[in-house]
């Protein structure tokens, strides 16, 4: 299972591009919540009703953790404990985490992207600390991924179905939705 964490204040386009697209791959994503609340806005206020809570899920069984962006929610993902702590579980035993925006520094807050080629939001480039920084729309490199914000998130989701499915997947994918990079 793909799981995707929504806090409140996330970037709406960021985590629903994702889930949409992986939902047409037919990967079985599921919605987050980090709260008990099944409902969170993002932060243009659109409330989206999630498949789970936190505490509904098993999160040792993800095969990809998936952090949106925008502001607050970033802060709100980085500020809750158990996700962190399944965050560092995750990254240790070298199974995918993905991140775009903001989100990616919380990856370099907690020392992942050390050696690594990594993307973020314009102006936070400061705290992809140790990667080799990139400005490429998505980037992958080892088990991490990261999309540089809200115009790349089309991008960051095909890497993500590439990196689960192959590139031939990514690339029906990207023609079925009139995608060109």
């Amino acid at each position: 299972m793909i799981g995707i964490f929504f806090a409140e204040g996330y970037e709406e386009i960021e985590a629903l591009t994702v889930v949409d697209i992986l939902r047409r791959g037919k990967v079985d994503i599921q919605m987050i919540s980090i709260t008990e609340d099944k409902v969170v806005k993002g932060s243009h206020g659109i409330p989206v009703e999630m498949d789970h809570t936190l505490s509904e899920v098993d999160l040792r069984g993800m095969d990809m953790m998936i952090l949106p962006g925008g502001m607050p929610g970033t802060r709100n993902l980085e500020a809750c404990d158990t996700l962190m702590q399944a965050l560092d579980a995750q990254y240790k035993a070298n199974k995918y985490i993905a991140a775009i925006c903001a989100a990616p520094t919380v990856f370099g807050h907690r020392g992942y992207l050390q050696n690594r080629k990594a993307c973020c939001y314009p102006g936070m480039e400061g705290d992809l600390t140790g990667a080799e920084v990139s400005f490429d729309k998505a980037v992958k490199d080892g088990h991490v991924i990261t999309g540089r914000g809200m115009g790349c998130a089309i991008a960051f989701a095909l890497l993500i179905l590439e990196t689960l499915q192959g590139k031939e997947a990514a690339e029906r994918m990207a023609e079925s939705i009139v995608y060109e990079a």
